[in-house]
């Protein structure tokens, strides 16, 4: 049913109080009026009925039932009013949140004088901080975006301009320049694909079912020189396509971030409440206050390569699977990287 064919909460209450007003005062009227009119009243109840109506009854009832239209009329405006100030927080969070925009979200302190509606504030308030916070970093990654995808776009628009203005051009040169335009379009497929797997990473879970990391570990792993410690590590709820996208970047990272003659180590298994999957490597030093930075998108170490997105894509599907996330520098260079999952056969 659309909101503007819906009955007013406001309307509704001030009924129901001169409803209840009338009701009220129509109970003891209707006993003593009972007892009048079948002569079967107690004592008491005929001497205060005589005391007060000299014998006249009907003359009683009726300026009674009188009394009881009165009250009702000015019950009305009553709860009218009541209702409006009772309901004047509920107007304030409707117009605030009707005004809010994704640059300008409402921020309000408790509203009310009741608990029900300073708890109502407090979870909106919660909420506009979430969203506020949601924004901007939807608005950083945009603009990190398309600086990242712009590089490569004027590099493709450069090489073939050079080309054609070349007058001496020879199938040997075009060839290298195409070659070369291949190489590029071959990074911006990896950007819109970690772009990709970063969004829906911070979408949430589309899937929920148990996902063992040995497994997904040892597909990631496949052929590469990793040294392997796969015991079974169940996590209790998790999206199998974000947690290959996890392990994926985690193995290419501590691949690709190495040292010639590096070593990688990959394990999981289970630790208390945890199906833990550990990543490390034999990197370049790296120094413990760029950790918090290189979580981010598009950040990287000094003359590291990549897209700068594989430790924001693990963090955003660890956040999505409520995992804990440990990214700690090996003292010889590298990282070491703990992901725990809530493992499966534990109480929620």
């Amino acid at each position: 049913m659309p909101a503007t064919e819906r009955p007013r909460l406001r309307g509704r209450l001030a009924l129901a109080y001169a409803a209840a007003a009338v009701v009220l005062g129509a109970v003891p009227v209707a006993v003593v009026g009972l007892g009048l009119w079948t002569g079967r009243s107690t004592q008491a109840v005929g001497a205060t009925a005589d005391a007060f109506t000299g014998g006249n009854t009907g003359q009683v009832l009726l300026a009674v039932v009188a009394g009881l239209v009165v009250v009702a009329l000015v019950a009305a405006p009553v709860g009218w009013a009541l209702a409006g100030r009772a309901l004047r927080p509920l107007r304030e969070v409707t117009a605030a949140a009707g005004a809010a925009t994704a640059d300008r979200l409402p921020g309000h302190g408790a509203l009310g004088r009741y608990a029900e509606f300073a708890e109502l504030s407090a979870t909106l308030a919660g909420l506009y901080r979430r969203l506020d916070s949601a924004y901007a970093a939807q608005r950083r990654f945009v603009a990190d975006a398309s600086h990242e995808l712009r590089t490569p776009l004027t590099v493709q628009r450069a090489l073939i301009q050079v080309a054609l203005a070349d007058p001496a051009a020879d199938a040997a040169s075009l060839r290298a320049v195409c070659a070369e335009l291949l190489r590029v379009g071959e990074q911006q497929e990896r950007l819109v694909a970690a772009l990709l797997a970063l969004a829906r990473g911070q979408q949430g879970l589309a899937a929920q079912e148990p996902v063992d990391l040995a497994a997904v570990a040892a597909s990631a792993i496949g052929s590469s020189v990793v040294s392997a410690d796969l015991r079974p590590a169940l996590v209790a709820r998790a999206d199998p396509t974000l947690v290959a996208s996890l392990v994926g970047n985690l193995v290419d990272n501590a691949l690709r971030h190495n040292v010639d003659g590096g070593r990688v180590d990959v394990s999981t298994g289970c630790s208390g409440t945890r199906a833990v999957l550990v990543v490390a490597n034999t990197g370049p030093v790296v120094p413990a206050d760029a950790v918090d930075r290189i979580l981010e998108p598009f950040q990287r170490l000094r003359g590291a390569g990549g897209s700068g997105l594989g430790l924001a894509i693990v963090r955003a599907v660890a956040d999505s699977h409520d995992a804990d996330l440990s990214v700690v520098p090996n003292p010889g260079g590298g990282l070491t990287v703990t992901v725990g999952f809530p493992a499966a056969g534990l109480p929620v």
